[in-house]
């Protein structure tokens, strides 16, 4: 690997790992951290004004847009399937960790790689491939763990909403105001940053419990991610960037959402917390092999 090549995997990988690094020593420190409205301020307003402000800028055909997002939706009925035929056949529970397997963290983490790997073009490809993700996680995640009573939770996320509207926008060549555009940049900038030092906080406050198949599936998920997102690409005949973000975004480790929702459904939260952990952990190592082979 030479000089050039490792200044820039240091360039796109040092970013993260600082701002993460400044949310898990704030969680060790005696400052409070008011996670809940952090997390309410990225859903809610940061992201939803990320998603519209990138998808107005950005020059893409609308058809890439949607082939990246149905690339999502393909990766999580393949991860699904094969990921519950394994846990069946090793006897644990797919209620409580088929979510992890399956849902990856393309939003703390896939996002700013993206970003910083690929610039504003990776980001637009790494969004769409979040909202269909986090419209499945919503969806199919939630059927997963507790079955169809809370579907409806998809209605109110904010982030499904400002995708239709940025699609809508994209597919019919709608500008917005340019008032409006400078304002929602100004929003949408501070969701990033939010999330890593956020990722940062919530890995201090997870703790590993039993290290017995937690490592094994933390592996299976980077790793199964990976080969799912390289098979849908080339199904797709993805070249160039989005090839290299459908990957990348597959490849990331358990979303920490995992972790949230099984403590809120009560899925095995301690067992789930450990996968979110050490893939996280792993995946300091796996990201920076995957972009020396992926990045140009």
């Amino acid at each position: 690997m030479n000089g050039a090549l490792l200044a820039e995997l240091f360039a796109v990988i040092a970013p993260i790992v600082i701002c993460a690094s400044v949310g898990f020593g704030w969680a060790r420190s005696p400052l409070d951290y008011p996670a809940d409205f952090v997390r309410r301020m990225v859903m809610w307003i940061g992201t939803p004004s990320l998603i519209l402000a990138t998808l107005d800028q950005v020059e893409m055909p609308s058809a890439l847009l949607l082939q990246t997002g149905a690339a999502a939706l393909t990766i999580v009925a393949i991860t699904t399937v094969t990921f519950g035929i394994l846990l069946r056949g090793i006897g644990l529970d797919r209620a409580a960790y088929l979510p992890p397997l399956v849902f990856p963290n393309c939003g703390n983490m896939g996002l700013p790689v993206a970003l910083f790997a690929f610039g504003d073009t990776g980001l637009a490809l790494a969004l769409a491939f979040f909202v269909a993700m986090t419209l499945m996680h919503f969806t199919v995640g939630l059927v997963i763990s507790v079955g169809w009573g809370q579907i409806s939770q998809v209605l109110r996320t904010p982030v499904v909403w400002a995708a239709l509207m940025a699609v809508t926008l994209h597919l019919t060549g709608v500008s917005l105001p340019r008032w409006m555009g400078n304002t929602l940049s100004l929003l949408g900038g501070l969701t990033i940053p939010l999330m890593l030092i956020t990722l940062g906080v919530s890995l201090a406050s997870l703790r590993v419990h039993g290290m017995g198949h937690t490592l094994y599936l933390s592996m299976l998920r980077l790793l199964g991610g990976a080969m799912a997102g390289w098979l849908v690409a080339s199904l797709f005949s993805l070249e160039g960037i989005a090839r290299s973000v459908v990957i990348l975004q597959a490849a990331m480790p358990a979303a920490v959402l995992n972790y949230m929702l099984a403590l809120q459904h009560g899925r095995a939260a301690r067992e789930v917390a450990g996968i979110v952990v050490i893939s996280t952990l792993l995946s300091f190592i796996s990201l920076p092999l995957l972009l020396a082979w992926l990045l140009p």
